[in-house]
């Protein structure tokens, strides 16, 4: 159920002092007030203490213009900025005809400009609204394709912000035009209160827009969903197949096999995106499978699945094992079940998980889960495509593991091999994807977007890693992130450093650390420092430096000399470049 904006007000006024802080800035040509409440009303919900400075009406240019604005002063983590498409209408009014044909093009531009001068100003993120859709109606139907209409455009000026804003690695789109596609015209804007406040957002729609851009913050702060754990009878199709047997599930053309269809077409692309799926039903395991291996119109298959659990336990235990094979946190896995008990039960038991309250009708289900939105994210790589290989391809590792009773034997045969290279510009969507998503082997807990780690990678005075790992069995791609400073006095300080959890154990953070002192070496810095920031969810990385030999200082320093260093046994051999 979605909280009204009352509801949002109210949250505002809770303690949020045991929560993270994020600062925003926002920026409008409108009445942002309204907005901003909602905004922080609904992080309060996920435990997120946003610090809004709210820049006033229309006071955009004066705010990037001065070096010394009180925005620049604020020192915000992101700067919101709203357009509001009555105010750009009345632009266009006063626009010549002659310099209407390039209206959209001048717009954007012009919003380039605002993100170059925010850009050169701060380090902060830049959320972006589109436009909303407006019809002026001049043209009748024919404004969507004449390029003097105000509708025409307006769309041209929207797909050149989705178009063009990519390409600003530290600016994102919430898009408005969309969530207007979906709720109406009528439901998003309020003539009347935009005409006595200048507020541009209908009072009922302002908790869908700020479910929208709390869901890139929370991304921006590593907080994405990983994995669906997805219960079969009744939920992706329909009926039950221990019971109507294979020719009498629910799916495919018919009736309301279509639903389950469309649902199954759906998680299908999730997973596609990096999205992991896995089973978790109350089902004989070779029934279950059976439906994925002989019902023609099934759309999953069982290689789409990185965990598939079919037994007669609860799914609280089910889950539980699905979460630590898969080696995820709770709070990034959505369970998704029409059993009102079984969400029940997991909500009761696992209140990390997020459980949606499925619709009874199953022609629903799917319109339903697409409005929560649970999927937000600010980065893509062709590493995400892989993921369900990976984790499958760790299940047979795990195989191999138990054939062996000594663990350094089971290590030398995976004939695992790594190199370690310096960022450079392919691999700056992984490296900022594994900055903002890994949140256990995260020493300090820094999140950078693309922008940052572009600047960081031509940064002269320092020294960066990425690693990849490949075994016998399977080739990870990108698994950890080094980023060194030097601190003076010859003291080489570990700035970030962050692994997948996927290859824990393995000797890889032996082979990094030994990677860390080899370059200290050859740089003739005396000593390396560590740094250990604690979070809620990264507990298991408190003793790694002394576990690798370094020696707990005050307030979680390490240290350890260089010249002293004992490299750790490792079994992972080096090798020079991605192409051997």
């Amino acid at each position: 159920m979605q909280n009204t904006f009352v509801q949002l007000a109210k949250n505002c006024k809770k303690d949020m002092s045991s929560f993270p802080v994020y600062k925003i800035a926002m920026l409008g040509d409108c009445s942002m007030e309204h907005l901003a409440t909602a905004i922080k009303g609904h992080a309060y919900d996920f435990n997120l203490a946003l610090e809004i400075l709210d820049t006033g009406y229309n006071n955009i240019l004066p705010c990037i213009m001065q070096a010394d604005s009180n925005m620049y002063k604020f020192s915000p983590n992101a700067v919101l900025i709203y357009m509001c498409v009555e105010q750009l209408y009345i632009v266009w009014c006063a626009t010549p005809e002659n310099e209407r044909i390039t209206f959209a093009v001048s717009n954007f531009n012009n919003i380039q400009t605002i993100w170059a001068h925010i850009s050169s100003q701060c380090v902060a993120n830049i959320i972006q609204f589109t436009f909303a859709e407006y019809d002026d109606a001049v043209f009748g139907n024919r404004g969507c394709v004449q390029p003097e209409a105000f509708v025409y455009q307006l769309r041209k000026l929207n797909m050149l912000l989705i178009e063009g804003g990519p390409s600003y690695k530290n600016v994102f789109l919430v898009d408005l035009f969309g969530i207007q596609s979906r709720i109406g015209r009528d439901a998003m804007h309020d003539s009347k209160l935009y005409l006595a406040s200048k507020i541009p957002i209908a009072i009922s729609a302002l908790p869908i827009i700020a479910s929208s851009v709390v869901s890139i913050l929370l991304a921006l702060n590593g907080r994405v969903n990983k994995c669906i754990v997805l219960d079969l009878d009744n939920t992706i199709w329909g009926g039950v197949i221990g019971d109507d047997g294979l020719s009498g599930i629910e799916i495919g053309e018919l009736g309301i096999g279509q639903a389950f269809s469309s649902l199954q077409l759906w998680l299908k692309e999730l997973k596609n995106r990096g999205v992991l799926l896995a089973v978790c039903s109350k089902n004989n395991e070779d029934i279950a499978k059976k439906a994925f291996e002989k019902h023609n119109d099934m759309i999953l298959a069982l290689d789409d699945f990185a965990v598939f659990t079919a037994n007669w336990e609860d799914k609280v235990t089910n889950i539980k094992r699905i979460q630590q094979t898969l080696n995820i946190g709770m709070d990034s896995i959505v369970f998704i079940d029409d059993s009102p008990f079984e969400r029940s039960l997991v909500r009761s038991f696992l209140p990390d998980i997020i459980v949606p309250e499925l619709p009874d009708d199953p022609a629903e289900y799917l319109n339903y889960l697409k409005k929560l939105n649970l999927f937000e994210t600010i980065s893509f790589s062709n590493e995400d495509k892989k993921r369900t290989e990976q984790y499958r391809a760790e299940a047979g590792r795990e195989l191999l593991r138990i054939e062996y009773t000594d663990y350094d034997e089971y290590l030398k045969e995976l004939k695992m091999t790594s190199c370690a290279l310096p960022f450079d510009e392919y691999h700056v969507p992984r490296i900022a994807q594994l900055t903002q998503r890994s949140n256990q082997f995260n020493l300090r807990t820094v999140r950078y977007t693309e922008s940052d780690i572009d600047i960081i990678k031509n940064d002269t005075e320092l020294i960066t890693f990425y690693f990849m790992l490949k075994d016998k069995l399977m080739d990870y791609g990108l698994v950890s992130v080094v980023i060194l400073k030097n601190h003076g006095d010859g003291i080489l300080f570990i700035d970030t450093w962050l692994m997948s959890c996927r290859v824990l154990k393995r000797g890889m953070e032996e082979f990094v650390i030994n990677k860390v002192f080899e370059t200290a070496k050859h740089h003739k810095y005396k000593k390396v420092v560590g740094e250990y920031i604690e979070t809620q969810k990264n507990t298991m990385v408190k003793n790694i430096y002394e576990d690798l030999g370094f020696i707990r200082k005050k307030n979680n320093f390490f240290t350890a000399n260089v010249a002293e260093y004992k490299y750790n046994k490792t079994f992972i051999k080096e090798y020079q470049n991605e192409e051997e």
